[in-house]
């Protein structure tokens, strides 16, 4: 509960940070690129850093590599062993179970760094799209601080007189910049000086522009009021010029964003639909590669759509605002969207530990050999084990098979010795097939060989 004597105590502490972050400016005048590039690229690479020393690792377009090699490497073994047997240099008996393997990180480096990029660019894109705000309307105040100039002097005062009558009103945020140049006209510059030290101060070159101009026409004598009022209105007619420029612009922006919508949509379908109906007729013929099934493709997609909303956003700042930075708000939204909308609906979700930690082995109908497109003779049968050895019953386990091919049931609840059972048709092809049994995070597989011509 928050007491009069706390209260005092924050207000106290925050006056304190007050006056040392003011000193600080004071004294050594930071550079305002310092918070807003040097500083959130610090945090961005000491995040992914943080990450990989996690134990976060890159993922590729290669589903499961490691886990993969090994597999791989187990059937070599497989063929080895079976040409033993044949060579009666072996003795029958079981084959050895699969170890089971912990699945992958919820999360690859490659998200990371998502999540890392915005970090480093969203507050240089939010302060860039504010001062170029705030410097426009600093443009619009300035025309109207030339017409009530002019106007000034159409009654008989001099252009120091006439600022030094202006700092006296109210003109927005221009007030500040006009009452310093009143105070150094008091204090002795000329009015060249003053005048393009205010305009300096206010980071535009339209106003820089037309403040040369009004400070020849000071200098020229006749009808000097009247110049300074075409200076106003052409500057107010630029102003106008340039919104609508931006305002025509606007279209294509939409159509960047809307085109980024549609390459979604298009990889959503090609990796729900479209490519594992091409898997499944057997693509790898028509490519000649027998491990497509092991190309994580939506892996893929979504590292080009990324990178599409990067290059797509900065190119949208060059067309719009005709600097590729202000298009760095673009990058930070689309590259957002992009995210979320391949979380959502293209990557595979996150494999997580659900419920107790398993072990899972294979129990029968490892290195077995079947027929492609026929279902094998055996079934095959994993066991679900705690840490202890127990076996564990009413646990949920999914089934998988790659490169190609079907598993019946996909899903099943393991029995009171822990045990369950799916049954296998190969793919089209023939080559090595992997059966993967996943539970609470933890995967393992059994190994089959498709052999063209029978078993």
């Amino acid at each position: 509960m928050k007491t009069p004597a706390t209260d005092s105590l924050v207000h106290k502490k925050i006056e304190e940070f007050g006056e040392v972050a003011e000193r600080i400016r004071i004294k050594y005048n930071p550079p305002r690129e310092l918070f807003t590039i040097a500083v959130p690229v610090a945090v961005a690479l000491l995040v992914v850093l943080t990450a990989f020393l996690m134990g976060y690792t890159l993922h590729t377009t290669e589903k499961q590599q490691a886990t993969t090699t090994n597999s791989k490497e187990q059937a070599l073994q497989a063929y080895l062993t079976q040409m033993n047997a044949e060579n009666g240099n072996t003795t029958g008996g079981a084959a050895p179970a699969t170890p089971s393997t912990s699945a992958a990180p919820t999360m690859g480096l490659d998200e990371v760094m998502v999540f890392a990029l915005i970090i480093a660019i969203l507050p240089y894109s939010i302060d860039i799209t504010l001062q170029k705000r705030a410097v426009r309307k600093k443009e619009e105040l300035y025309t109207e601080f030339l017409f009530k100039l002019s106007e000034l002097m159409r009654g008989g005062l001099d252009p120091v007189k006439a600022v030094k009558e202006l700092s006296k009103t109210d003109l927005g945020i221009l007030t500040p910049n006009i009452r310093i140049a009143s105070t150094s006209m008091t204090f002795g510059k000329s009015f060249e000086e003053s005048m393009k030290a205010m305009a300096k101060s206010l980071h535009s070159e339209l106003i820089t522009r037309y403040t040369l101009l009004v400070v020849q026409a000071s200098y020229s004598g006749g009808a000097v009021a009247d110049l300074i009022l075409k200076a106003s209105e052409d500057m107010r007619s630029i102003i106008s010029i340039e919104r609508e420029k931006e305002g025509n612009l606007h279209q294509y922006v939409m159509i960047f964003y809307f085109a980024q919508a549609i390459i979604i949509f298009i990889v959503y379908i090609l990796t729900t639909s479209l490519l594992p109906f091409v898997q499944q007729l057997g693509i790898s013929n028509l490519f000649g590669k027998t491990d497509i099934g092991e190309i994580d493709f939506a892996r893929g997609f979504f590292h080009m759509i990324i990178l599409n909303s990067i290059f797509g956003g900065l190119i949208i700042g060059k067309i719009s605002e005709g600097e590729a930075r202000y298009g760095l708000k673009h990058v930070v939204v689309l590259v957002l969207v992009g995210y979320i909308a391949c979380a959502l609906f293209i990557l595979p979700p996150p494999v997580a530990q659900t419920g107790p930690k398993v072990n899972i082995t294979v129990i029968s109908g490892d290195q077995q050999e079947g027929i492609p497109s026929l279902q094998l003779k055996e079934p095959i049968v994993f066991q679900l084990t705690d840490t202890s050895g127990i076996p564990l019953n009413k646990t949920s386990v999914t089934f998988s098979i790659l490169p190609s091919g079907s598993v019946n049931p996909a899903s099943d609840i393991s029995d009171n010795n822990g045990k369950v059972t799916t049954k296998v048709i190969l793919g089209t092809n023939p080559g090595t097939y992997f059966i993967t049994a996943t539970a609470n995070g933890v995967s393992a597989k059994a190994i089959v060989i498709a052999k063209s011509g029978g078993v």
